[in-house]
């Protein structure tokens, strides 16, 4: 990797020295990097953010999201040089930065989860390189004296005890006197006791401080970074990095289904009922209404086809299922003329070759399906009675049917469908759903799992019906 120029011209720490691994990305740093790598880490850093988003909307515990963040770290921003993963780090950033600065919409997601990807961060890090970074913030506040900390320590104690936390002592506690707007989070949880216009903050609560501060030079930053990406740097780069930064805000993460992996084939005798058992609501929906009108228009037949591609539906299989439905409505002589050529150009054997690969919910959900189209996200693009009626007639329950439509209401599309999985499965998947050919491999496994005679306990569709 040709990163040439150091990050900062400090000498490298001794064995003993207290080093905080979190930087503050005040600044791009002076570095050159590969086109390849631009893109590469910026990937993975996304993959971390969406984990943290994820989490986030399914309402995961602080204790939970330490573990999530941490994980999602190490399984995501190593690299094999050891010394280089702060680079990664810094450079991965600054790239989302650029992606993320365009829109109101995407400077909102990106500020909201870089900074809970911050705050847990920084709650895992030992207290002292805790104060360190703090140090590197500036910020103009000094620990309160024994004597200051022994005139507040009753009122201390009653919002520790208010709180189920441990009584502060002046022999093991640090706090912070700040201005009570400093920490709007603690003061609206009553976590902080209030004298004169100042908190006192304890060292184990500094990290909403930290955070407010963060937010703030984040939050600049990018409105810096939208003026700059507008008047300069998208034409500048229009032909390298433009088209690279305009596409990764939708870029699927996931696995590659353009070709069946668990299930080698589906054949047509056999698609009816797995539509049934394990077919995601998007793809359920074209199918029902290709049953029933004997037409897609072409956005649906592309969602649809390459979604039965990625099933393992063969060619000719694909052919005459198409055929069978369209020649009900057009006649077999125009399905042969109008619309066998474009079947047999997904599968890569018409025109340039290509071999397309099905959609992901993110393309799909970004969709916009006019007056008489049926494809995109039921999620999204369903009124929120259709989108019960379908739900029921899938077999989701009352109850998890409410908590699908409260993801809906705050446009977690993807968890919404990740929930319906769970209620139709009867499971936990944490995993979350982000692409219908996931959504129907899973549930593939997960039935061939339950009517396995070693299994334990009833087939799914036994007890819950779909």
């Amino acid at each position: 990797m040709e990163i040439v120029k150091p990050q900062w011209k400090k000498p490298p720490p001794s064995a003993n020295d207290v080093v905080s691994t979190l930087p503050l990305y005040r600044s791009a740093p002076p570095l050159e990097v590969r086109l390849e790598d631009f893109e590469l880490y910026a990937i993975d850093r996304l993959r971390v953010l969406k984990g943290v988003s994820d989490g986030l909307s399914r309402g995961k515990r602080p204790e939970e999201m330490e573990k999530l963040v941490n994980d999602l770290w190490k399984a995501n921003m190593r690299h094999p040089l050891p010394s280089e993963v702060t680079n990664k780090d810094i450079i991965s950033h600054f790239v989302l930065r650029l992606v993320y600065c365009r829109t109101e919409e995407l400077r909102k997601w990106f500020l909201s989860n870089e900074i809970a990807l911050f705050r847990y961060r920084f709650r895992l890090l030992s207290p002292e390189a805790q104060r360190l970074l703090m140090a590197e913030f500036d910020l103009p506040y000094k620990p309160v004296t024994t004597a200051e900390f022994e005139g507040v320590k009753e009122k201390l104690h009653l919002v520790a005890r208010s709180t189920g936390q441990l009584k502060p002592t002046a022999s093991d506690a640090i706090f912070y006197k700040v201005p009570f707007e400093e920490v709007p989070e603690l003061v609206a949880g009553r976590r902080v006791f209030i004298c004169k216009g100042y908190a006192y903050v304890a060292m184990n609560q500094v990290v909403s401080l930290v955070v407010t501060q963060f937010r703030g030079l984040l939050s600049k930053a990018l409105v810096l970074t939208n003026r700059k990406w507008t008047s300069t740097i998208r034409e500048e780069e229009k032909d390298r990095l433009t088209p690279i930064v305009e596409t990764l805000c939708t870029s699927y993460l996931g696995p590659d289904y353009s070709q069946p992996k668990e299930f080698a084939e589906v054949s047509i005798k056999d698609i009816d009922q797995v539509a049934k058992s394990s077919f995601p609501l998007c793809m359920r929906h074209l199918f029902e209404k290709l049953r029933e009108d004997h037409h897609l228009k072409h956005g649906g037949r592309m969602q649809l086809g390459l979604f039965l591609k990625g099933v393992g539906l063969k060619l000719d299989d694909a052919l005459a299922f198409w055929k069978a439905e369209f020649s009900q409505k057009v006649g077999a002589e125009r399905f042969d003329k109008e619309y066998a050529y474009s079947i047999r150009h997904n599968y890569g054997r018409e025109g340039k070759r290509t071999d397309y690969t099905p959609y992901s919910c993110q393309k799909i959900i970004s969709s916009t399906p006019g007056v008489g189209d049926h494809h995109g996200c039921p999620y999204r693009h369903f009124s929120e009675e259709n989108l019960r009626a379908a739900l029921s007639r899938m077999g989701v329950n009352s109850g998890a049917l409410e908590n699908v439509m409260d993801k809906v209401r705050n446009r977690h599309y993807q968890l919404a469908c990740t929930l319906t999985f769970e209620s139709i499965h009867g499971l936990s998947y944490d995993a979350g759903i982000n692409h219908p050919n996931q959504y129907f491999s899973d549930s593939q496994k997960f039935f061939k799992s339950k009517n396995n005679p070693s299994g334990q306990g009833e087939p799914l569709d036994a007890r819950s019906p779909i």
